[in-house]
């Protein structure tokens, strides 16, 4: 795996055209699918905010000032995910999706029960937990097919996120690990709850949208979109390898993760003068007849 650091670029939040035509179910006409990717969607914007939190509590104890200009550029590029998964989310609010319900009960769990009940350097574990997830997320799902059929202003949009986290990855542990000096277990203990709780909170999100969006017959559409999810070949067991090295004793995240298509999005979002949406779609091209 070329796993090299790469530099972290603060790019301005990209318009991918989220007010426009794009469908409801925008993952090729897919409830399951899209409502998944919907669901992640309406959590970032809270997460991205307690992220920058947790790593805040530790900047002014910060004595490098490369990891200072780390962190300057992470919080940057972690509030503009923020703030454009906050203009997708508007889509969903017109769809009739709870989305103020959620983000209020979101925020009372992140910062009115962990930010008050535990320690600053567990709640900094999450956050190294959940950024490797993501990471992990992009490097899975980056470049491959499985976003094919989906709309290209939307797979841009998770495409241009997915090259940030790879970017900002280590950001957060390094801070956990340099500065808060968090010890192995609490790495361990924050990912396994982070690892449980986020995926708990994701399906109960979809449950919702599934709801209102009256879908019929959602027990065989939970069966079809778990297998998708978990069975053999699917999306989690590929990821899994990736997922265990955050638990070896030695782990690091520049030591996993491949680069050549994030540096195939880079090369292609230059030339087009920081064209997300065409970047992407050539990144696509690129990977379909690669297949």
């Amino acid at each position: 795996m070329d796993g090299s650091r790469q530099g972290i670029t603060p790019r301005q939040g990209p318009d991918f055209g989220l007010d426009g035509d794009i469908p409801k179910y925008w993952f090729g006409g897919d409830p399951f699918k899209t409502r998944f990717f919907d669901a992640m969607s309406l959590l970032f914007p809270e997460g991205e905010k307690f992220f920058i939190a947790c790593v805040r509590d530790y900047r002014d104890r910060i004595d490098d000032p490369d990891l200072q200009a780390q962190v300057k550029d992470f919080m940057y590029q972690e509030g503009q995910h923020g703030m454009v998964h906050t203009k997708f989310n508007n889509r969903l609010r017109a769809q009739g999706i709870a989305v103020d319900e959620v983000l209020r009960r979101q925020n009372e769990i992140m910062f009115g029960f962990f930010r008050k009940r535990f320690s600053a350097a567990y709640t900094l574990g999450q956050t190294a937990a959940a950024e490797h997830m993501t990471a992990l997320m992009a490097h899975g799902f980056f470049g491959t097919d499985m976003f094919a059929d989906a709309d290209p202003r939307i797979r841009a949009m998770y495409a241009w996120h997915a090259v940030e986290e790879i970017e900002h990855k280590a950001v957060a542990y390094d801070v956990y690990e340099k500065v808060a000096k968090g010890g192995y277990w609490t790495r361990v203990l924050s990912m396994l709850q982070v690892s449980l709780t986020f995926p708990l909170h994701v399906f109960m999100i979809m449950s919702h949208m599934f709801k209102v969006d009256g879908v019929k017959n959602r027990f065989r559409l939970w069966v079809r979109g778990l297998w998708w999810l978990y069975g053999p070949g699917g999306l989690y067991p590929r990821l899994l390898p990736h997922f265990l090295t955050y638990f070896k004793p030695g782990f690091h995240p520049w030591k996993h993760g491949d680069m050549d298509i994030y540096r195939q999005w880079v090369r292609a979002y230059e030339a087009r003068g920081g064209d997300a949406v065409a970047a992407s779609d050539e990144v696509m091209a690129r990977t379909l007849a690669a297949a």
